[in-house]
């Protein structure tokens, strides 16, 4: 073959190779497109279901009458102990690709369930909402509140610490995606939605009425030992940026089904953010 001909061969077999590769992709198209339908009508066929059965007395209310109806309806929970929360997060947090393992929820890393504890490498229990925003500690009630605890590592729970939550800040070392600065700090985006919906349930959840302090979001951080967790407009910005997924609707549900027996209204309605605040 002369030195002519070998350019147009190689265009000819390129060409034949993106075709190849355009076929199959128009193939599988409809199959992820079917698929991620099948999901999303699923989901919307169970928060039907819930909307009327367990939502029953919150569907059509908005502003302070949707948030009583929803602390009424939270409330109602089964508590378990600080001890017992190490049990559920391994349920609750389980990595689906590794039974295994539990995600971490600022680091993203799959890590042993056995690896739990207090030591560098290992994960622990993170209060999303700080337990001293509040002064409740891990006493039984919001300081073992599944609905807000989650498993982190023990460093990057520490660079968290009670800190409100901003946009903005340095990057977290050995947490990629996550920022902090001395009064706040900024989950990987992947995460946003579920620490925004974390803080709405919590402040839901806990109104005053049993004991425990009247939580609620506000626009500081630096909030110290006071009840209240920062900042709400980006909260809500975060809860629309990073709508609910697989992972968080699945959690929800174990927590309903296995140990709190009560649910977070935000994973089932997001919107219900903006309709009480």
């Amino acid at each position: 073959m002369s030195r002519r001909q070998r350019p147009a061969r190689r265009t000819l077999l390129a060409l034949c190779a993106a075709t190849a590769v355009l076929a199959t992709t128009v193939a599988a198209a409809p199959a992820v497109a079917s698929q991620e339908t099948a999901s999303a009508t699923a989901s919307t066929t169970a928060t039907a279901a819930l909307d009327d059965t367990y939502y029953q007395g919150a569907i059509g209310k908005t502003g302070t009458a949707l948030k009583s109806s929803l602390h009424s309806i939270i409330k109602n929970q089964t508590k378990i102990t600080y001890a017992q929360v190490w049990t559920a997060l391994k349920a609750t947090d389980q990595d689906p690709a590794n039974s295994s393992n539990v995600i971490e929820l600022y680091t993203g890393r799959s890590i042993s369930k056995s690896n739990n504890g207090g030591n560098s490498g290992q994960w622990n229990r993170e209060h999303v909402w700080a337990k001293s925003h509040g002064d409740f500690g891990e006493a039984t009630g919001p300081g073992t509140d599944v609905h807000h605890l989650r498993p982190e590592d023990v460093s990057v729970n520490s660079i968290r610490g009670n800190k409100d939550f901003d946009n903005g800040g340095s990057a977290v070392s050995g947490a990629p995606g996550n920022y902090t600065d001395s009064d706040s700090f900024e989950p990987r985006d992947a995460v946003k939605g579920d620490v925004a919906r974390m803080i709405l349930y919590m402040a839901v959840r806990y109104e005053g009425d049993d004991s425990w302090p009247d939580l609620e979001p506000n626009e500081r951080v630096n909030n110290g030992s006071s009840p209240a967790m920062g900042k709400l407009s980006v909260l809500k910005q975060w809860n629309d940026e990073d709508p609910p997924d697989a992972f968080e609707q699945r959690r929800n549900q174990v927590i309903y089904d296995q140990f709190q027996h009560n649910r977070n209204p935000f994973i089932d309605h997001p919107e219900w953010v903006e309709a009480i605040w």
